[in-house]
Formats: C-alpha cells, structure tokens, sequence
C-alpha cells in the first residue's frame, strides 16, 4: 500500500510525544493527524476513517480503553488497526487493552526507528486479508470487504481482529487450530502477545456468535464448529 496513502492519527497529551511520533511518521512518507484527547479522537475518526490509530492510555477526560471501546463500537471505523501507546510502569493490563478492542501495545519512550519498524509492521496486516470477499460456513457468511459476518440473515460487526481470528477458524471448521499457528497467523510473528490474548478473543466471539460454535482443545487450541 502506498505510504502516501495511509492516515494515521495519533492520540496522546503530551506535546513533545505527538511532535516527536508526526514528524517521524511524516518523514516516513504517511499522512499523519494528532489529537490530545479521546472525545476529540473519535471525532477525528469518524471524519477522517485512518488506517491505524496510536492512542495513549492515560488521557484526562477519557482514557484509552473508553475510546478504543467507543471507536469499535462504530461499525464503519472496525477495520481500523488500534495499537495503545502507553508507558512502562501504566497499571493497566494488556488483557484489559485487548477487550477493548486493541489490535497491539506500542511501549513508550521508544526510539524513533523502533517506532516506524513497529508501525509498517502493523500496517502489513492491511495487505494480508484473502482477496475472496464472502465465504458461507454453515449459516453464517464471512464479508471480507465489510468486516462482518451475518447470521442467519443477521449482520454482526466484529472488531479486527475478532474477525481475523473467526476467519481463521471459519476456514477449515472441525479442525483444531493450535495457539502458535492462531498467534502467528492473526497477530503476525512481528507481535509478542500473551496466551491470555487468544482466550480473551475467542470469549468475545462465544458472546456475540454463540458459545455452541467453538470448542475447545485443552492443551490445544480452539476449533469452529459450523451449523447448518
């Protein structure tokens, strides 16, 4: 994808950190916006529709969770890649980042190339989606152009990597996908994430799907199990 092409805002109090990460981001070749604060943020999003947003954790009047939580509840800003900014030390826990909807951590202070490195990595799970735009398994279809899946005519909306991780499993149901290959294929080997992150994801799924579509392998993995 074109640098020249990809938007990405970034969320965060600090003056010095938002002119740091835009002209370095901007050096790079990518459009950048920044914002302060979380109720400006999802203003910005909705208007402007990024490829990635960094968003810092700690923000007064809204923190990072409530905004990455309210961005995904926005069905057209799902496809949007949401990685938290945060610094060391910060008491919240990655497992709570991720149910709020985050796709990656981002640890602050970090060096400039480090940063740029973490964000082409990120950016190139844009370009890894199949190029099929619905598949039917069972009575529930896949609609890759839209990140949604429907359900017995029902459209459901699921956040990125929700989706990504239902594709994977929705793409060979009775077969039991293991906790390596589900991390490497949906979170890229370029992520360091916790076993705890797989879980946490296919929780969300059970609640918004049904609980009788996964099963789980202890020791294992998860697999789909499709209806008719």
């Amino acid at each position: 994808m074109d640098k020249s092409k990809i938007h990405i805002l970034v969320v965060d109090d600090e003056p010095d950190i938002l002119e740091i990460v835009s002209y370095n981001l901007k050096t790079e070749g990518y459009v950048v916006t920044t914002t302060d604060n979380g109720i400006k943020a999802i203003e910005l999003a909705r208007k402007i529709n990024p490829q990635l947003i960094l968003l810092d954790l700690m923000m007064p009047e809204m923190d990072g969770i409530e905004t990455c939580e309210k961005i995904r509840a926005i069905p057209s800003l799902n496809n949007i890649l949401i990685s938290f900014f945060t610094a060391r030390g910060e008491d919240y826990s990655q497992v709570a980042g991720y149910e709020a909807g985050a796709d990656d951590y981002i640890t602050k202070p970090i060096k400039p190339k480090v940063l740029v490195s973490k964000i082409k990595a990120l950016l190139r799970r844009l370009n890894n989606n199949d190029n099929s735009n619905k598949n039917a398994v069972g009575n529930i279809v896949i609609n890759r152009d839209e990140y949604l899946i429907e359900k017995d005519g029902k459209k459901l909306f699921l956040p990125k990597k929700e989706f990504e991780l239902f594709s994977l499993l929705a793409s060979n149901p009775g077969k039991v996908f293991n906790r390596d290959t589900i991390l490497n294929t949906v979170w890229g080997h370029d992520v360091v994430v916790g076993g705890r992150t797989i879980d946490v994801h296919i929780r969300k799924l059970r609640e918004r799907i049904g609980d009788d579509y996964f099963s789980t392998v202890k020791g294992v993995g998860y697999k789909f199990v499709a209806k008719k």
